[in-house]
């Protein structure tokens, strides 16, 4: 029989499940632990619910201790179970399925409940509140039905959860009942920027708004407020704020008030053999809702309960260091002073930056920041310390972390920071911490200290002190990471980008920018690749933006040196025929075309043609674009092969007509040519295309990455195959591959050197079940591409009242096979 005391902990979050940690760390052989949690799920990181449901991250993301860890530290783990009862003159609990657990210390760590508005019509279905995984799945599922969205409750939580039903597609109103958002945490101004910024997001409010009623017969279908409007939703979110969670305390006969009472040892006051923890717990007069006094708390309870010695919990000061669709926003203390306060005010509205210091004796009381926040750790230290700061009055809110003239580097400040400060207050991680696993595991980057403590992890408000404390702790050791944004109007690259747009469900360009927090309305640089990238994810939802393409691709047409447009139909594989001959000449006469060219690509161009004609230009030749103007498929070139050459292996002619039908109006990172020689003489040039296949005795070499520009570079081999069947599903995942991990504007030559040859053959052609899977999603995108250009703007032509004019354009389906050349 184990000698080990038995403890039971009711509650399975992040206060508790901590508690448990500290307890671990300070004597792991002294308990056999139980923990009864009432989600199905194991502890998971609460704060991360938004990115969770905005799509920006994963359940399994947010999980903090999963099922291994229990089980290897010995924790009896009983998820989906509610304790009913707790009987102390027993000391068990008794969970709802009947099992009776016996204890000699109990944890209560039971949290807080939401609270729901008890107006008329409030459990209407449809109604919810956003606190457990469980909310989070079932407005998931709502917005897959729903349209419209209501939101009452302007602080974090709501806003989170606006956030995330506004990245859903859903149309999202924010209800508030103060004239400030996050008027717990910002003053007036900062609140005011807040709203604007959210705003642009595409985000609705209503504030000094009280809601009377919800409406609707058995679901929600709008609200009514006290001033006599009222709001049209179908599905409403409540976020008012949360109550702890006592009732199995005050049944068991537990003194409760605003909580569950607690000592400063946090134990119960009516039995010492029962602690609590977190937001459930109420610690001389206050319940903490805040991840880092819980946690603080959970230090003290691990301390007392393994007989460590008195260590009092006194309190905590709280700060708020959050990052809010993107904004970082800061505050603590009296940040709204009283009339008459010693205020030092920054406000910068067109960099979206804002930070006040409330001042008494020249000491901080109080700071609220918004857009730059990475003073605000040290600001609230020197707060708690009680700073004099008096000789740098002038300095204080100039700098992003340096401090102006005071000659404090940000370096210099997390040199200067306790041991004991909270860095990432979303999971409780102190400096110490950091600087441990950078000294003690070698770590070098932000991301592996993330690995190894949580820090910057979650809503990344911390991630410029993490950095910092890599720079002071490493020295010239130290190499800041580096990336190559896109272009000035934002600090993300490609990848990231694209990494966002995927996991957001981000289908229009404005989309990504407000949700990336675009400095800007983008540049040619930026909003061509957006439209691409979207395009490339979302190929059956994306809303492709004429105004974010180049004006060759807005006019579906190449724009010559004289401001001419030249006019090149698709010719599969170059194999025309007298019809289509006859028909080019006469539309050449008929508008006096000077030039008429064979192309490189195997096509005729029709060159000098004015803007005003090109409408009726394509209605007389009748034929598809060629997208010689585009980043897309141009042409695949061929040579005559084995139908008529001697020396032909291979029906090449044959297999670039079928390749160009297939792939034909499809878009790449850059401009993309194909070709398919009969035989190794390789008259069709198919090793310096971005894809050529060359005919040999028994199949098809496929070449990839060749380029014939102004770089010249001979293709790389990248199979050998036997049938045709197989060149085009090799096709198919090489190109969906380049699609996906190609940067905008990258041909495959320099990808092809970037991304590497054996990876590339191993994605596309030895990998059978990624290369289905690539196949699968090309099959997916060619399944969209319906309609041809041309034909597209001349349809709705016939429907204006200006036919024949540039207008808007609207996407109509035809088939293509009745424009085919």
């Amino acid at each position: 029989m184990s000698n080990k005391k038995k403890l039971v902990m009711i509650g399975n979050g992040m206060a508790g499940v901590r508690a448990i940690e500290e307890i671990l760390n300070a004597n792991p052989d002294m308990f056999d632990i139980t923990i009864f949690g009432a989600e199905k799920y194991p502890n998971y990181n609460r704060i991360m619910l938004s990115p969770v449901l905005a799509g920006d991250t994963t359940i399994d993301e947010i999980i903090l201790n999963d099922e291994q860890w229990y089980a290897d530290n010995g924790i009896t783990l009983h998820m989906g179970t509610r304790i009913k009862e707790i009987q102390r003159g027993y000391n068990k609990v008794v969970s709802e399925d009947g099992t009776e657990t016996e204890y000699d210390n109990l944890i209560i760590a039971t949290g807080s409940n939401p609270f729901i508005i008890p107006v008329p019509g409030h459990d209407k279905e449809g109604v919810m509140a956003f606190r457990d995984i469980d909310d989070c799945d079932a407005m998931l599922e709502a917005a897959k039905t729903y349209q419209k969205a209501a939101v009452i409750g302007g602080g974090l939580l709501g806003l989170e959860a606006a956030k995330g039903l506004l990245h859903l597609g859903m149309d999202v109103t924010v209800i508030h009942d103060q004239a400030t958002l996050m008027n717990m945490q910002l003053d007036s101004i900062a609140g005011e920027m807040l709203r604007t910024d959210l705003e642009k997001q595409g985000m609705k409010f209503k504030v000094s708004t009280l809601t009377t009623e919800v409406t609707g017969e058995s679901r929600v279908s709008g609200l009514k407020f006290k001033d006599g409007s009222s709001l049209d939703c179908d599905l409403l979110i409540m976020a008012v704020g949360i109550r702890p969670n006592m009732a199995l305390a005050k049944d068991c006969g537990l003194f409760c008030q605003r909580g569950i009472v607690v000592n400063d040892y946090m134990q119960s006051v009516t039995d010492p053999s029962v602690y609590t923890v977190g937001e459930c717990a109420e610690h001389r007069g206050i319940a903490y809702g805040l991840v880092t006094p819980l946690f603080e708390q959970a230090k003290t309870l691990a301390h007392m309960i393994t007989g460590q010695g008195l260590r009092a919990y006194t309190g905590s000061v709280v700060s708020t260091k959050l990052k809010i669709s993107g904004v970082d926003v800061f505050s603590a203390g009296d940040f709204m002073g009283t009339p008459g306060a010693d205020v030092i005010e920054l406000m910068d509205k067109v960099g979206g930056v804002y930070k006040k210091l409330v001042l008494e004796d020249d000491q901080i009381k109080g700071v609220v920041m918004f857009g730059d926040t990475a003073d605000g750790p040290t600001f609230f230290q020197w707060m708690q310390d009680g700073k004099d700061i008096s000789d740098q009055r002038s300095s204080l809110l100039f700098s992003a972390s340096g401090l102006g003239d005071s000659g404090h580097s940000g370096i210099d400040q997390v040199s200067a920071m306790a041991d004991d400060t909270i860095v990432c207050g979303c999971n409780g991680i102190s400096k110490k911490q950091i600087v441990d696993v950078i000294v003690k595991e070698g770590v070098t980057s932000r991301k592996e200290i993330t690995q190894c403590t949580k820090a910057a992890g979650s809503c990344g408000g911390c991630a410029g002190l993490v950095d910092q404390l890599l720079a002071s702790t490493l020295g010239t050791a130290f190499v800041e990471s580096t990336h190559e944004p896109i272009c000035g109007c934002t600090e993300l690259n490609h990848e990231q980008i694209k990494t966002q747009i995927k996991n957001q469900h981000l289908t229009r360009v404005h989309d990504v920018m407000d949700a990336l927090n675009w400095e800007s309305e983008g540049c040619q640089v930026c909003r061509p690749a957006i439209n691409y990238y979207i395009g490339m994810h979302w190929p059956t939802e994306a809303e492709d933006d004429r105004f974010s393409r180049v004006v060759n691709e807005k006019m579906h047409a190449n724009i010559q040196k004289d401001g001419t447009y030249s006019v090149i139909p698709r010719v599969l594989g170059g194999d025309t025929d007298a019809d289509y001959l006859i028909r080019m000449g006469e539309v050449a006469k008929k508008y006096n075309i000077k030039t008429i060219k064979i192309t490189g690509g195997q096509r005729i161009g029709l060159y000098g043609i004015n803007k005003e004609n090109l409408l009726s230009v394509w209605n007389d030749l009748g034929m598809a674009s060629g997208f010689a103007y585009g980043k897309a498929l141009r042409t695949v070139k061929t040579c005559v092969g084995s139908e008529w050459c001697r020396f032909g292996t291979q029906d090449s002619t044959s297999m670039g007509i079928r390749l160009e039908k297939i792939f034909d109006r499809t878009w790449y990172p850059a401009k993309t040519k194909l070709a398919a020689s009969g035989c190794p003489r390789n008259c069709a040039e198919a090793t310096i295309k971005d894809l050529g296949v060359v005919g040999v005795e028994g199949g098809w070499e496929v070449y990839i990455g060749g380029n014939g520009g102004v770089k010249v570079r001979a293709g790389d081999l990248l199979c050998m195959v036997e049938t045709d069947d197989e060149v085009v599903d090799i096709t198919k995942a090489y190109l969906q591959h380049y699609r996906e991990t190609g940067k905008h504007n990258e041909r495959t030559a320099p990808w092809v050197e970037r991304i590497g040859l054996e990876k590339i053959k191993q994605l596309a052609v030895n990998d059978l079940e990624n290369r289905k899977a690539l196949v699968a999603r090309m099959d997916l995108y060619l399944a969209t591409l319906t309609t041809d250009p041309w034909q597209d703007r001349l349809e709705d032509e016939k429907q204006s009242d200006n036919p024949l004019q540039f207008n808007e354009y609207k996407s109509i389906v035809i088939p293509i096979e009745e424009v085919a050349a």
